[in-house]
């Protein structure tokens, strides 16, 4: 399964009766939902309703799709069983620990502000992979605590937010309390959503905004919520209401309350010296929306977003609507208002999303239950587990040239045995287990045929959705649990431009054998493809990749080849045009 496509925090409070739902083909048990004690979040009672009704659309589909292919995940042998989606876990599946230690705080990245039980993944998830040496800086955790405070002060249910929303409405210009705000769009699979998410947190704690996700109807479901005392899903405006935060799946990047729109009509004037100012009229709007979304619409004039100047400009903007589906870290990097900030939190230039992305994403309990119960029933036993995620982006590609080349990286890369002994094992090699995540069933039975009787862990895929949906809260949850058991994994393979595979590797710090990928766009899918090429090359780092930077140089008013302007910058193995962070210094260029 991938995600070109996805938090408050979520738990089962109570358990009635089981209620059966069987068809010819396979029978599903659920659990009811009960409403929470009083004592929980007001986030938390306010994501509930949501859960039930996922956790009805799910019971339902999972009766649909098991007499449909074999589309579910109960259905394959192997697969992960509907049911764990509906438990969040026995009283004696964990350890009923209540004191949270410095190992579960990730170093200081994370706060001891939530209860242990709240989101056990949170302090949970580090025990799952092996002892991590980068660990984050100072200043980052300072920056950290501070944005915390500053979405505690200023989020929703606050009179500050109230005040911020009613200005907003009301076309009123700045207010001069502290707080402005950064709504993150919700856009594309779950995969591109939560680079953007964590895209989007780091501009704001750069820009000292407010983070408010817009993230659909399913967001409350897979993630707990990242900052204490708050939520960071944005409140739904009134069903009368006019507030432009109703509008917002519907702008484009020809929207005329864009950055690049405004720039192209001239509302914002640029001198001859590169100093921007508002013209019309001559102070800044209410809001602003930023369309950096690889794709139409992302031009010249919307990757001004990423010049000095311009940044000075938006920051008079008290909310800033942003739309994107790209990892665009590498372009803060570029930004000369943020380069400092960001060195200074980020000495090792290439765990932005490693440190990022386990401070902001904390799988629901429902999910972290059916990811650590997949994991300790296929993949726990095993000294060494191989994951491999197989994403095809053109249809027309044969999926036998696919399967060739995962099995060639594989061999080339010595990645499992190619001997068998009798017990199973390859001689003198630890035992494998092999993880498979694909929307298809086919790669898995081939590579299963192949490497089954070679390796003592087996071979598994957890499902196999067929086609990929956006805006499906069961097909997330599915997702964002294929995500994390491939983070558990000790090696990767991974398609190259696959945004799912991007945050297995970040959150795991795995560098992956990335496989060239057939283009998209064009109607032969061997074009662009070097027949003379590796079956798969080494990642420089484990930083996801920047797909659509803008080359553009704002002072010297030129475009430039970027990965020659610092020594952090390279290009990605898998996208010609992107560019990724890597572990280089200065002295090191």
């Amino acid at each position: 399964m991938d995600a070109t496509q996805g938090g408050g925090g979520v738990g089962v409070v109570g358990v009635a009766n089981k209620q059966q739902q069987t068809n010819s083909s396979t029978t599903t048990t659920a659990r009811w939902w009960w409403w929470p004690p009083r004592s929980r979040s007001l986030a938390t009672r306010r994501a509930l309703p949501a859960v039930c009704v996922v956790a009805a659309a799910v019971a339902a589909a999972a009766v649909v799709l098991t007499a449909n292919d074999g589309a579910w995940w109960g259905r394959s042998p192997d697969g992960m069983p509907a049911a764990l989606f509906f438990d969040d876990g026995a009283p004696g599946d964990w350890d009923p620990r209540s004191n949270i230690t410095a190992d579960h705080l990730l170093d200081g990245l994370l706060t001891a502000d939530f209860t242990y039980g709240s989101c056990r993944s949170r302090y949970e998830f580090a025990g799952y992979n092996k002892e991590s040496s980068h660990k984050p800086s100072p200043y980052l955790i300072a920056k950290l605590r501070m944005q915390e405070a500053l979405q505690k002060r200023c989020g929703p249910g606050t009179a500050a937010y109230k005040e911020a929303v009613r200005r907003l409405d009301s076309g009123e210009g700045v207010v001069d309390d502290g707080c402005r705000y950064l709504v993150y769009i919700s856009y594309r699979g779950l995969g591109n959503r939560m680079l953007a998410i964590t895209s989007s947190f780091l501009y704001a704690v750069l820009t000292e905004r407010v983070l408010l996700v817009d993230g659909g109807s399913d967001a409350a479901d897979l993630f707990c919520e990242p900052f204490p005392g708050t939520t960071w899903l944005l409140p739904r405006p009134g069903w009368f209401s006019f507030s432009p935060l109703r509008r917002l799946q519907g702008y484009l990047g020809g929207s005329k309350q864009s950055l690049g729109d405004m720039l192209r009509s001239g509302a914002v004037a640029v001198s001859a010296d590169g100093n921007v100012s508002w013209s019309a009229p001559p102070r800044p709007p209410p809001y602003l929306y930023l369309h950096l979304s690889g794709g139409s619409g992302y031009g010249f004039h919307e990757k001004l977003f990423f010049c000095g100047a311009h940044q000075r400009l938006l920051g008079e903007v008290p909310w800033l609507f942003m739309w994107t589906d790209n990892y665009i870290v590498p372009g803060l990097f570029l930004t000369p208002p943020f380069t400092g900030e960001l060195e200074a939190m980020f000495p090792e230039k290439d765990a932005v999303f490693h440190h990022l992305g386990r401070y902001l994403f904390h799988p629901t309990n429902p999910v972290w239950h059916a990811v650590t119960s997949y994991y300790r029933s296929t993949l726990a036993g095993s000294a060494q587990r191989v994951g491999v995620q197989i994403r095809v982006f053109h249809k027309e590609q044969p999926p036998q040239a696919v399967l060739e080349q995962v099995l060639s990286c594989v061999r080339g890369e010595r990645l499992l045995p190619e001997t068998t002994t009798a017990g199973g094992n390859a001689s003198g090699t630890p035992s494998h287990a092999v993880l498979v995540t694909s929307l298809s069933s086919w790669y898995y039975e081939r590579i299963r045929d192949e490497y089954g009787g070679r390796v003592a862990g087996g071979v598994h895929q957890p499902s196999h959705e067929g086609r990929q949906r956006w805006r499906d809260a069961a097909h997330d949850m599915r997702a964002l649990s294929e995500m994390y058991l491939l983070s558990m994994c000790d090696v990767l393979v991974t398609s190259g431009y696959s945004t799912f595979g991007y945050v297995a590797q970040g959150l795991a710090w795995r560098r992956p054998c990335v496989m060239p990928r057939a283009p998209m766009w064009s109607d032969d899918w061997r074009e662009g493809l070097d027949p003379r090429d590796m079956p798969c090359r080494r990642a420089a780092s484990v930083e996801p990749c920047f797909h659509s930077p803008s080359a553009y140089d704002c002072a010297a008013g030129r475009d430039v080849d970027l990965d020659k302007v610092t020594p952090y910058i390279r290009r990605c193995v898998d996208v010609k045009c992107g560019i990724k962070l890597v572990n280089a210094s200065s002295s090191q260029w």
